[in-house]
């Protein structure tokens, strides 16, 4: 049975289930497609020429917390399960890449792979409770695990290095090393890239549209076959994987880490991304990494404009109460987040001028 997807005066018609389940239906979406892999593959250099390693240091930045919204989207958009403690599994991604790289010496694609993998495996476990836990209880738990990982990392001296931390070395290829960070941006941006197009297709899939129905209600799901303890629990596995990914990436990036760099309010952080962005988008997921990663920087900038200007005046630091007033805006006026503001947008065009 043929289906059309858009308006009266954009019209596609869909002919087979292959072709509902593509990631790019028509050509001008592949077109665009196209042309952010260019914008992506010439911004560190551009960056770099007009604010030398400030700007890709931020692209790498908005990069990692991108693959982190990614996943923390699947399990709060998607499935409906709330974690405030997605830094801990941050934590254990980055420093399974410090432990493998700096202590066993092992290669970047090996320490990624590893850091995914026992990340998404802890991730598995931690999951168990969500399939009593729901809604704050839920959320309790997740704390709880962030606390749990902080003192494992404070008491572990010898694999994470206690309160002094841990070096890690700079990424390899043969004789070419990824220093410095216009260089490491082209190992962030292509992770970053397959990460969305493979949360494109997950979602897309039986388990994604699964996911979804958990979410919408959970007693309907398991009325029509979802097994919600299956699904609760790969939910939790595959988000960590991708913040453990995330947290090797930036390991390997800063090429330091201590307990500092992983407390509950990067956990709120990414949370508040996900909000802002958009809830169950991927293109919400990209959008708040990169609008809570720069923000705050260009607030800075303006904070210290002002003060310059103005001397007498000197302001204080008022970052903190912007974001949290534009995050009560969005949650009143746009509860699907500028993701859900961009569609609206979209589809008024393409209905105008009805």
């Amino acid at each position: 049975m043929a289906t059309t997807v858009g308006t009266t005066k954009y019209k596609h018609l869909i002919t087979s289930y292959a072709e509902d389940a593509a990631l790019f239906r028509t050509g001008v979406r592949k077109f665009w497609f196209g042309a952010l892999l260019v914008a992506l593959a010439i911004a560190p250099v551009v960056g770099a020429s007009l604010g030398g390693n400030y700007v890709p240091y931020l692209l790498n930045m908005a990069g990692i917390a991108t693959i982190v919204a990614l996943g923390l989207n699947l399990l709060t958009g998607s499935a409906g399960l709330v974690s405030l403690g997605h830094a801990a599994f941050f934590a254990v991604g980055a420093y399974t890449a410090g432990f493998f790289a700096s202590t066993l010496g092992f290669p970047f694609w090996m320490t990624i792979t590893i850091s995914g993998l026992v990340t998404g495996t802890i991730g598995l476990v931690v999951g168990m409770p969500a399939l009593r836990l729901k809604g704050i209880y839920l959320a309790l738990a997740t704390i709880a695990f962030q606390m749990i990982v902080t003192h494992v990392v404070l008491r572990w001296e010898s694999v994470t290095g206690g309160a002094n931390g841990m070096t890690i070395p700079p990424p390899s290829i043969g004789a070419f090393s990824f220093t410095g960070a216009t260089r490491f941006y082209y190992l962030t941006a292509p992770v970053a890239v397959v990460a969305a197009l493979a949360m494109a297709n997950l979602m897309r899939s039986r388990y994604g549209r699964a996911l979804v129905a958990i979410r919408d209600s959970d007693v309907a799901a398991e009325a029509m076959g979802v097994n919600l303890a299956r699904y609760k629990t790969m939910a939790f596995g595959i988000s960590a994987a991708y913040t453990g990914v995330a947290g090797s990436l930036f390991a390997h990036f800063l090429g330091y880490i201590g307990p500092d760099h992983f407390t509950v309010q990067l956990s709120i952080e990414y949370l508040t991304m996900i909000v802002v962005g958009g809830l169950g988008s991927i293109l919400g997921s990209v959008i708040g990494a990169f609008v809570l990663t720069l923000l705050p920087e260009v607030l800075r900038f303006v904070l210290d404009a002002v003060n310059s200007f103005s001397p007498d005046l000197m302001l204080p630091d008022l970052r903190a109460l912007v974001i949290g007033l534009i995050l009560i805006l969005i949650l009143v006026f746009e509860p699907e987040g500028l993701a859900g503001r961009w569609n609206k947008i979209r589809r008024y065009w393409r209905t105008w001028p009805f």
